[in-house]
C-alpha cells in the first residue's frame, strides 16, 4: 500500500505537503530562537546550550537535538525527492513547452524548482558555515555560537548568500503553504482567501525576522 501511494501524483504530493508543514514549523521555532541575539551574547549562547540539554535528565545530553535533525533530515529528503520526481514526471507527461504562460501565474510558482535548488544549497553552505565550521570565516569558535553568526555577516559574502537564500525561502512559503493546504483538502472556496493571506503573513514574518540577523549585525546593533 506504501509503495502504491507513493508511486501516485497524490502520494507525491501528500508526501511534499507534510514535510513542508514540517520544516514550516521548524523554521518558526528557528527564527524565534534567532532573534535571541538582540538580547546578546549571553542569552544567545545559553539558549544555543538549552537546546543541547532539552529533556534531561530522561534524554541525554543532545539526544534530543539530533532525534530533531533525524527528522528535519528525512523531511527535507522526502521534500526534494518527491518534488523532483514530480517534475520529471510533469516534463515527461508535456514534453513541449506551453506557447503562452497562464497570466495568473505567479512569480512564486514560476520559481519554486529554482527557489528549492537555492534552499537546498544553502542548507549545506549554512551547517558547514555555523555548524562544523568548516568554510567559516574569522575562526570558528566552538561553543561561541554569537560570535560566530556575528563572524559570518560581518563579511559581504556571508550577507550575500543568506539575503539570497532568505528571499528565496519567502517565495517557496508563499506558494508552499497554499498549495499544501490544497494538497491536505484544507483548500475551499470560502477559505482560500483565508489561507492565501496566511500564506503571505508567514513569508513576509518569516523573511523580516531572519533578514532582521544580517541586518543587525551590518548596522551595528548586533556586534
Amino acid at each position: 500500500m506504501a509503495r502504491t501511494v507513493w508511486d501516485s501524483s497524490v502520494g507525491k504530493k501528500t508526501v511534499m505537503a507534510v514535510s513542508g508543514l514540517i520544516m514550516l514549523l521548524y523554521l518558526v521555532a528557528h527564527m524565534i530562537g534567532n532573534l535571541k541575539i538582540y538580547f546578546g551574547a549571553g542569552e544567545f549562547n545559553h539558549y544555543a546550550h538549552w537546546l543541547r540539554t532539552i529533556g534531561e535528565p530522561v534524554m541525554h545530553y543532545e539526544w534530543t537535538l539530533w532525534l530533531v535533525r533525524v527528522v528535519l533530515v528525512v523531511a527535507v529528503v522526502a521534500h526534494a525527492v518527491s518534488a523532483y520526481q514530480l517534475s520529471r514526471r510533469d516534463i515527461r507527461a508535456r514534453p513541449d513547452r506551453y506557447v503562452h504562460r497562464k497570466p495568473r501565474t505567479s512569480y512564486a510558482t514560476r520559481t519554486m524548482r529554482w527557489g528549492g535548488i537555492i534552499l537546498g544549497l544553502f542548507i549545506v553552505w549554512h551547517l558547514l558555515d555555523l555548524t562544523t565550521g568548516t568554510v567559516h570565516s574569522g575562526g570558528f569558535q566552538e561553543g561561541h555560537p554569537y560570535q560566530n553568526v556575528v563572524d559570518t555577516f560581518s563579511t559581504w559574502y556571508g550577507d550575500v548568500v543568506y539575503i539570497v537564500a532568505v528571499l528565496a525561502l519567502g517565495l517557496h512559503i508563499r506558494h508552499g503553504f497554499w498549495s499544501a493546504a490544497q494538497t491536505l483538502g484544507a483548500g475551499s472556496r470560502s477559505r482560500d482567501r483565508a489561507l492565501k493571506t496566511v500564506a503571505n503573513v508567514l513569508a513576509l514574518v518569516l523573511t523580516a525576522g531572519f533578514l532582521s540577523v544580517p541586518v543587525g549585525v551590518m548596522t551595528g546593533v548586533v556586534s
